[in-house]
């Protein structure tokens, strides 16, 4: 009997099965809908493939067989299996939620329902849903043991700069600069971290090689179902893609022995868009405090007692980030911010940088301040900031007139203290949007909140602990 996806007609989304083959180190993912009527959709099947197979330890029958390395990464497993069915739940977003091996716990449905409701927060934004305390998650499992520790080497608190990181860490690269300053911060503290990334993006595969450092290149296939539903009439939008990419990444590591795994987000992405009539909705909220503290505990309490999932940029703004960045030159022919280098659909940019995206915009006035301006013109090919088209772009990123894009950008009082910095500079004072501002903006604002120096320091709840803490201020010059 055939199945065709009409979104009125589905009831609930299920979660169908996960399985991880040690052989071929092959994670398969599947997921299913199921109509009012009883009728289930073929099942929605992901793949992901981590480099290394076989993996012998996993294997029952192996006389290297090794129990709690198993459970963990059967932990892990149903983890990702939770999170990344957010990729596929959006196309219709039903109410109710269905797991075919049993209910869950109230600690991972509390946090599993926190993903999909905060992760998918611009997706029901812009398709007019409500899914807040409204999805009905299966519960009534007992509570889970506490998972016992793998093992993993643990930094030494008073081992100073050098020694406060696992020597074996993961460390996630996008291309951008935010991980290119965690991994020369790493590189600085002495250890050797193994750059990860996930698809195969040519971009990223250069900034990796770029490091001179191990690397290692997971492979995701998504459901080509998905595509088909998309063109049949399937919700879509924006999805966490950091919280799948983190439990694809906890998993790998798992699988290769490290046990550490670092992001470089910012303190900047806790901050979402304020809407009039909504509230906040936070484009990157799983780059934020609140996912990365709770994912943290959930692994730790759930997979291994002593694995470190961390952001190593997390007390630093935007801002402090690319003052960082500015101080390393081998990466200018290199990297790239622009998302629209990344989108699955659609046409990518021919250059590096778009130019016309708000994150094009973001980063050039972020590094403006902080970089000569030669170089930063042969970046981006051209001088954003003289380019009068863009005055409505860049007064939504100070959020002075419009709220911030729905993107990976800096706060509007980051924008503000950097284009005032740069009303300040012979070098930029005269580019268009910038005397624009100096002319018709600046006055109305509080001189005290157009400061470079309080956004250059460290703020906020972090979690990486006292030891690193130290090390990266000292890094960071904040």
């Amino acid at each position: 009997m055939s199945w065709t996806f009409e979104r009125a007609a589905v009831r609930a989304f299920r979660f169908s099965s996960k399985r991880f083959e040690p052989a071929t180190g092959e994670a398969a993912l599947g997921y299913a809908f199921v109509n009012h009527d009883g009728a289930t959709s073929p099942e929605l099947v992901e793949r992901i493939t981590i480099p290394g197979a076989p993996f012998t330890a996993l294997h029952a029958g192996s006389a290297d067989f090794d129990a709690v390395k198993a459970s963990a990464v059967a932990a892990a497993l149903r983890l990702l299996h939770l999170i990344a069915g957010v990729s596929y739940y959006k196309a219709a977003a039903p109410v109710v939620l269905e797991c075919s091996d049993g209910p869950l716990d109230d600690a991972t449905a509390d946090f599993i329902a926190s993903v999909y409701e905060n992760g998918l927060g611009e997706f029901a934004y812009r398709n007019g849903l409500n899914l807040r305390g409204h999805l009905q998650w299966p519960r009534g499992a007992a509570p889970q043991a506490a998972a016992p520790a793998q093992g993993f080497e643990r930094p030494s608190a008073d081992a100073g700069p050098v020694g406060v990181w696992p020597s074996r860490a993961l460390v996630a690269i996008g291309g951008g600069k935010d991980s290119l300053v965690s991994i020369e911060a790493l590189r600085a503290f002495g250890t050797t971290p193994t750059v990860t990334w996930i698809g195969n993006s040519p971009l990223i595969a250069a900034c990796a090689e770029r490091t001179g450092l191990p690397t290692l290149n997971i492979a995701r296939t998504l459901a080509p179902e998905l595509f088909a539903f998309n063109r049949e009439g399937a919700l879509n939008g924006h999805i966490p893609v950091t919280a799948v990419n983190s439990a694809i990444l906890v998993l790998a590591a798992l699988l290769t022995g490290h046990g550490s795994v670092v992001f470089s987000n910012e303190h900047s992405a806790s901050y979402g868009s304020l809407i009039p009539g909504t509230g906040e909705v936070n484009h990157q909220w799983s780059k934020g405090w609140a996912f990365e503290r709770a994912f943290a505990a959930l692994v730790r309490a759930q997979v291994a007692a002593d694995f470190d999932y961390v952001s190593l940029l997390r007390p630093f703004s935007e801002l402090a980030v690319a003052r960082q960045f500015a101080r390393l030159e081998r990466y200018d022919a290199h990297f790239s911010s622009c998302n629209r280098n990344f989108h699955l659909l659609g046409e990518k940019p021919s250059q590096r940088w778009c130019g016309a995206c708000p994150k094009c915009h973001f980063v050039f006035l972020a590094l403006a301040p902080f970089m000569p301006k030669p170089r930063l013109l042969g970046i981006f090919g051209r001088n954003l900031l003289d380019d009068a088209s863009l005055a409505a772009e860049y007064d939504a990123l100070l959020e002075i007139e419009g709220h911030k894009p729905f993107e990976c950008v800096g706060e509007g009082r980051e924008s503000r203290a950097a284009m005032a910095a740069l009303a300040a500079s012979p070098a930029w004072r005269e580019d268009a949007l910038v005397a624009r501002f100096a002319a018709t903006q600046q006055s109305a604002l509080d001189p005290a909140t157009l400061r470079l120096e309080p956004l250059l320091a460290s703020q906020g709840g972090h979690g990486l602990g006292i030891a690193r803490m130290e090390a990266l201020r000292a890094h960071f010059g904040a």
